[in-house]
């Protein structure tokens, strides 16, 4: 029996979760927007607003539109008001233990048929069905930031996902109009796994002095033609984010290839998280990103 995915939860407000409600809103499905603070769905509406404003004024989309998208996304005050949803989309903090929590709470309200999904960029699949009634229509959608403009999800399947929650997530991916590539479950799956040692890399590279952060991420802007550079990249993603990655890749493959940097671990005890705090790498305050080393 195919899956049909035609209303979609998300939980957690946030950059990520705001940007998955719009993309699904903007391909024509109900969303139901869920938070534990009442702020930031209400934030997220306006930045879901201020996007589509911009559409309008690129002239992608007319008002009618705009307004008929937003129309799409309801405000979801507590889970019990995502129980009829065919797809529920976890979108929380990438912590293991808030996780758990979102999915064994979901265990009262969801219908048997209902696929639950985490945007995880790292943590175990598996790991994260076992918590919920039905493992087998659990499964990892690992949506790419900013969601509106990248391309990519990363499908992840667990040791009991089945075949026609994976074909009916594939399917879902298609009807966004992004591009689902398939990763085994195992830590931090595909990009991750391949990006943030390659971050973890170049920060090693500033602590040791080899280079300062403009000449680095000069040095694979226009020697690697990447379009930032990998201490731009850290402060975009967030660094807690970035050490929360690398903690899951060096306790799960236990690689001293996958050690934090110090220095990595010294930004986020300082609270120097990147551009959602004004300071990591690059200091966000004054017209222009200062570098802070």
């Amino acid at each position: 029996m195919a899956l049909n995915i035609e209303s979609i939860g998300v939980i957690g407000a946030g950059q990520m979760g705001a940007g998955i409600a719009q993309v699904a809103a903007q391909a024509g499905m109900p969303v139901y927007l869920n938070d534990v603070s009442p702020d930031r769905v209400n934030a997220a509406l306006a930045t879901i607003n201020s996007h589509l404003s911009r559409q309008v004024a690129r002239g992608q989309i007319d008002e009618d539109g705009r307004k008929a998208v937003l129309d799409r996304i309801h405000i979801a005050p507590t889970l019990d008001k995502l129980g009829d949803c065919d797809l529920v989309v976890e979108a929380a903090s990438e912590n293991e233990e808030v996780k758990r929590k979102i999915f064994t709470a979901l265990r009262a309200f969801m219908k048997p048929e209902a696929i639950l999904a985490s945007n995880t960029s790292s943590i175990s699949i598996t790991r994260l069905a076992s918590v919920t009634v039905n493992p087998e229509r659990f499964i990892g959608m690992h949506f790419m930031n900013p969601v509106p403009r990248m391309q990519l999800v990363e499908i992840i399947r667990g040791i009991a996902t089945k075949d026609d929650t994976y074909e009916a997530a594939k399917n879902f991916v298609l009807r966004l109009g992004k591009t689902a590539t398939m990763s085994e479950d195992f830590p931090a799956f595909i990009v991750n796994r391949i990006l943030l040692p390659m971050i973890n890399e170049a920060v090693y590279t500033l602590y040791e002095g080899v280079g300062s952060v403009e000449s680095i991420d000069t040095a694979m802007r226009l020697g690697a033609n990447h379009p930032m550079g990998p201490l731009q990249l850290a402060d975009f993603i967030g660094l807690d984010t970035c050490l929360a990655i690398m903690q899951v890749l060096h306790d799960g493959l236990a690689d001293s290839k996958y050690r934090p940097c110090p220095l990595l671990v010294k930004y986020v005890e300082a609270g120097w998280l990147g551009r959602k705090t004004q300071r990591g790498f690059y200091d966000y305050r004054g017209e222009n990103p200062v570098p802070t080393r």
